[in-house]
């Protein structure tokens, strides 16, 4: 990437923060901003926790005011995916505004699901994730509405859709704004190295439109092609060579990947009717993989019946995809090629240290903070090299490893968090030693009908996910490097005694009962310390007698959002006090 390229990229994101900085608090007029913004959880519970969050912000002048909030929750059931979240959301935004809605420009932000590859984010919901950037410190969601500022004023009314987990950074020339006032689906698309196409969505381009190399394009799509091999992507014509110009990538061959896309009134409608036509959804619908690969004179039926990129196949996926293809066939893909653009995503824990931390090109891009609206350490002692400090109190004797990342969290004197690690919403006592590599993350839950805390400890590289059909497999699953059962006899308990919450025939790191609820925040982090320590050691760490142990997956379904938000708004009183 050029460094000219570099600096128009660099300038073109600090404008848009600087915009959006003007408008926090500051009560909108029609067409400033937004109509509605709009976010997607996956159940009430989690719409709670949304909704309460929101509210505080707009309370506290970190949103513009005078917008429609709202957040919308996934019917009760089975998972419908963020394809089946969209139609949904369109149904309650035309149950809600009626014929107002014809006027309205919209951005969709799908947040909900359980954030099992980014566990800090799993309670309050990964569009609340702190970046450390902004004066009141924002989150993602400030991010996303600050980087899509300029597109409300250049939209014609329809919907944005966009998820909770990604940024995108772009520059166009002087003489050019980015236009959704085409019919049909008009979609942002990012050069990408190939090995990137293979995980997102690639466009295959009309050859007969030449590329001109500018910084912004605007051209027909003849199909997209879902999470491709490279063979699919060269055989389709994806793939371009780089002749010059404004890009924002080395690679001589490249693809054009995608992200966020619009939808005008009309199509919108035309999706209501698709949702009536579906009825009751009982499989998950992929919002870009099951809408966009139906759009294109290219697009063929083939795609619905490859499971390949579904994580559960439900009956009836094939016959529900079929519909969706016959009843869109014929809309428009338009393309708005963003040439000098940066596509990142957040959305796992090996993600966001690095992009914190390590990241050199993003730092400079967004101008983040390694200390960001935080009481800190000494800057001066040079104890906090590299790392990444957000909305937390920590003694002046602390010393943050490295790599790492302390967020939402009180340290007391003399705590040592080690290299690469993550420490979320935590109260550590003094002289405690969170080791390197080490994910931790505290909660608050209803137990025994009094609040209780629970502090969940991961290795970094930990698949929560990976699952075994039973607990007598659990040797295959790794704690810390360890095997569940390794694991066990360091805490003398026998294979027998752990439990697995909900469905035991998916028995994993998600849903195993291996912490221990406490009564105060405190004791929560030092016994689970404890445990990790016994575990890294070769040494023993007995439970008291008659304690609780919870899984993740359990923390979530008996969480106490006040306590959690009570004690972030003790942080912020702290803080800005001080």
């Amino acid at each position: 990437m050029s460094q000219e390229c570099v600096k128009r990229l660099q300038t073109a994101t600090r404008a848009k923060l600087r915009k959006f900085n003007l408008l926090r608090g500051r009560e909108m007029r029609p067409g400033q901003f937004w109509d509605v913004v709009v976010v997607t959880a996956a159940d009430g519970n989690q719409r709670e926790a949304y909704e309460l969050q929101i509210s505080e912000k707009v309370d506290r002048k970190e949103l513009p005011r005078g917008i429609h909030y709202k957040v919308f929750s996934d019917p009760p059931g089975s998972k419908i995916g963020n394809g089946g979240s969209t139609l949904y959301a369109l149904q309650w935004l035309r149950d809600h505004y009626g014929k107002d809605l014809c006027r309205l420009r919209v951005i969709l932000i799908h947040a909900g699901g359980f954030s099992q590859r980014l566990p800090s984010a799993s309670a309050l919901g990964k569009i609340f994730t702190a970046m450390p950037v902004g004066d009141p410190l924002y989150q993602m969601l400030e991010l996303k509405l600050a980087m899509y500022v300029d597109f409300p004023s250049e939209m014609k009314p329809g919907i944005l859709v966009t998820c909770a987990d990604d940024i995108e950074l772009y520059s166009t020339a002087e003489d050019e704004t980015v236009c959704f006032d085409k019919p049909g689906f008009t979609a942002l698309a990012h050069p990408s190295p190939l090995s990137i196409g293979t995980t997102h969505g690639v466009f295959v381009l009309d050859s007969h439109e030449n590329l001109t190399n500018l910084e912004m394009e605007n051209i027909s799509c003849l199909q997209y092609l879902h999470k491709p091999g490279t063979e699919k992507m060269r055989d389709s014509g994806a793939v371009f060579k780089r002749q010059g110009g404004c890009f924002s990538l080395r690679d001589a061959e490249f693809v054009y990947t995608d992200s966020t896309y619009y939808v005008d009134f009309d199509t919108a409608t035309s999706l209501l009717n698709l949702l009536k036509e579906l009825g009751a959804l009982h499989c998950e619908i992929d919002a870009y993989g099951d809408f966009l690969q139906a759009l294109g004179p290219k697009a063929t039926i083939d795609y619905t019946n490859n499971s390949a990129n579904v994580t559960r196949e439900e009956r009836g996926l094939v016959e529900v995809r079929q519909k969706i293809f016959r009843h869109l066939k014929g809309t428009p893909l338009n393309v708005i090629l963003l040439n000098n653009s940066k596509f990142y995503h957040i959305g796992t824990t090996s993600e966001y240290l690095f992009h914190l931390t390590e990241d050199e090109a993003l730092r400079s891009e967004l101008d983040l903070l390694s200390s960001a609206f935080s009481v800190h350490m000494n800057e001066n002692s040079g104890k906090s090299t590299g790392c990444c400090v957000m909305y937390s109190v920590l003694d002046p004797s602390c010393s943050v490893g490295a790599e790492s990342v302390v967020e939402y969290s009180r340290l007391g004197a003399g705590v040592v968090v080690g290299k690469g690690s993550v420490v979320s919403s935590c109260r550590v006592s003094a002289g405690l030693s969170v080791p390197g590599g080490v994910f931790m993350h505290s909660l608050s839950v209803n137990h025994q009908d009094r609040i209780g805390f629970v502090t969940v400890v991961f290795g970094i590289n930990d698949n929560l996910k990976h699952s075994v059909e039973a607990p007598a497999y659990m040797e295959v699953l790794k704690l810390f490097g360890f095997s569940l059962a390794e694991c066990l006899s360091h805490w003398e308990m026998d294979n027998e005694v752990l439990r697995f919450s909900g469905d035991t025939s998916s028995c994993s790191l998600w849903n195993a009962c291996l912490f221990p609820v406490c009564s105060d925040q405190q004791s929560s982090v030092s016994m689970s310390l404890e445990m990790l320590k016994a575990v890294m050691d070769g040494s023993t760490f007995t439970l008291p007698r008659g304690t609780k142990l919870m899984s993740m997956q359990e923390c979530l379904q008996c969480k106490n959002l006040e306590e959690m938000l009570k004690f972030r708004k003790g942080l912020y009183n702290d803080i800005t006090q001080r």
